[in-house]
């Protein structure tokens, strides 16, 4: 059921209708779970989408030299998921997570997670990274002050932004690391960070086309 339910999906996509409203009718008709409404939300897109995707995510061996804008809890959240194997890589090439989490949660292993961003980002050798986390998240001034420190441990050159929108600053950025289309839509470049950090650590999301499609919990 659930592989049909992904190909009527995929087929309204790409007649042009808007995600919203063909997940909508797909999930009624099929009467999918949350889970698996949520799981195709996050992986499934039209062909057009996951061309232009793949254009712009770039490699590693791209990385040196770079400025990165970087999604910070977008990217907290994915490398979260993927470390409790609760995170996919879907359609586009990009790893997402599973977690129904809307916001970042500040806990006792945040400050080892950025240790290991700052570790993949030193390993990456990228000119410099500009942090952005939302202020109205709770205890957002100490993820900052707690990326600050990881980072510099580095000798890593970052700034990290306490900010409104995230999304509206990344947008200006060249190359962002996130996994928000509504960001990757109006970048030149992309680059997985959470995937990237989590391959050094010895963890790999699942690719979407390999989950059993006949139910999910």
């Amino acid at each position: 059921m659930l592989a049909e339910a992904c190909r009527d999906l995929k087929y309204l996509l790409n007649r042009g209708y808007r995600k919203r409203y063909a997940l909508d009718f797909v999930a009624n008709h099929y009467r999918l779970t949350r889970g698996e409404r949520y799981l195709l939300a996050r992986c499934v897109f039209s062909d057009g989408w996951v061309g232009e995707v793949r254009k712009k995510l770039l490699s590693p061996e791209e990385m040196k030299g770079r400025v990165l804008g970087i999604d910070g809890f977008n990217v907290l959240i994915t490398l979260e998921s993927l470390l409790e194997g609760r995170a996919i890589l879907c359609e586009d090439g990009l790893v997402r997570d599973l977690k129904y989490q809307g916001r970042y949660r500040l806990n006792e292993g945040t400050g080892r997670l950025l240790g290991n961003i700052a570790q993949a980002l030193q390993e990456l050798g990228i000119e410099k990274a500009v942090v952005f986390y939302g202020s109205a998240v709770p205890r957002s001034g100490e993820v900052k002050k707690l990326t600050e420190e990881a980072f510099g441990r580095k000798w890593l050159e970052v700034e990290v932004k306490l900010v409104r929108s995230p999304d509206f600053e990344l947008k200006r950025f060249e190359t962002v690391a996130t996994a928000d289309i509504g960001i990757i839509s109006k970048v030149p470049h992309v680059f997985d960070l959470a995937a990237y950090t989590g391959l050094l650590l010895g963890r790999k999301a699942k690719p979407f086309h390999e989950i059993p499609l006949n139910g999910i919990p």
